[in-house]
C-alpha cells in the first residue's frame, strides 16, 4: 500500500488491488477517491506509527467525499509532538506527501493531528 502512493507520487502506476475492494455500485471516478483516500489513510497510518512510542492508540480517520478529503491523526498526547515534530516539519513534509499523491488525482486531502 505505501509503495502504491509512493509509486503514484513519483510517477509510477499504483497497485489496482485496493479498487477491486470497492463497491460496483460506484463509478470509476468515486472508486478510484475511495482506494485513493484509503490508500492515503494507509500511507499516514503507517508513517505515524513509525514515529510514535505507542503506536497502538494511532487512529487515523478519513472523512469527506468527492474532491476534498481529511484526514484525522489522533493519538496519545505524548506523541503529539513527536507527530508535529520541531517547528512543524515532520507534519509538513507527511502533508506534502499526501498533497502530492492526492493532487495527481485532482483531489485536496487535509491532515490535521487531533489532542
Amino acid at each position: 500500500m505505501v509503495f502504491g502512493i509512493l509509486k503514484k507520487l513519483f510517477g509510477g502506476e499504483a497497485d489496482q488491488s485496493t479498487s477491486s475492494a470497492a463497491s460496483a455500485k460506484d463509478s470509476p471516478a468515486e472508486r478510484k477517491a475511495g482506494a485513493q483516500s484509503a490508500d492515503l489513510a494507509g500511507f499516514v497510518d503507517y508513517v505515524v506509527r513509525c514515529l510514535v512510542n505507542e503506536p497502538d492508540a494511532v487512529q487515523v480517520t478519513s472523512t469527506g467525499s468527492g474532491n476534498s478529503c481529511s484526514l484525522q491523526i489522533s493519538c496519545q498526547k505524548g506523541d503529539v509532538a513527536k507527530i508535529i515534530g520541531k517547528n512543524g516539519r515532520t507534519i509538513s513534509a507527511i502533508r506534502l506527501l499526501v498533497n502530492g499523491a492526492a493532487n495527481r488525482d485532482g483531489q485536496q486531502v487535509k491532515v490535521d493531528v487531533l489532542d
